[in-house]
């Protein structure tokens, strides 16, 4: 069974950081992109930050730029997000993806259930 299990959401201040992981497991995706992706409520899902399969290479939206960070560690089977500089706008449900090929991509083919990061002002 394949799973990617997020973690290390929670509820924080403006200006605080948090840090989440995504643990995969049933399959190898050391090959595969990984990503983050977002929906809040009443918003489609969103992409977040993005990074190749080594590592060499990693894409952030706009809004992600300059205060998160992703990271990955392929022995660990993990996917890393730092968040920092946190703003209300930011509250939404954190999907961890793998991308379908080792580019980062447009969406993922397979997806965490998602942890929630509520920011409040």
């Amino acid at each position: 069974q394949v799973e990617l299990v997020e973690s290390g959401g929670g509820s924080v201040q403006a200006g605080d950081s948090l840090s989440l992981s995504c643990v995969t497991s049933g399959r190898d995706f050391t090959y595969r992109a990984m990503g983050w992706f977002r929906q809040a409520p009443g918003k489609e899902r969103e992409f977040v930050a993005g990074i190749k399969w080594n590592g060499e290479e990693v894409s952030y939206a706009d809004t992600a730029k300059g205060r998160f960070t992703i990271s990955r560690d392929s022995a660990k089977k993990s996917v890393y997000l730092q968040m920092s500089s946190l703003k209300p706008e930011d509250t939404a449900v954190y999907y961890c993806a793998a991308f379908p090929g080792p580019l980062i991509g447009s969406a993922g083919d397979y997806w965490g259930h998602g942890t929630q990061v509520t920011v409040s002002s």
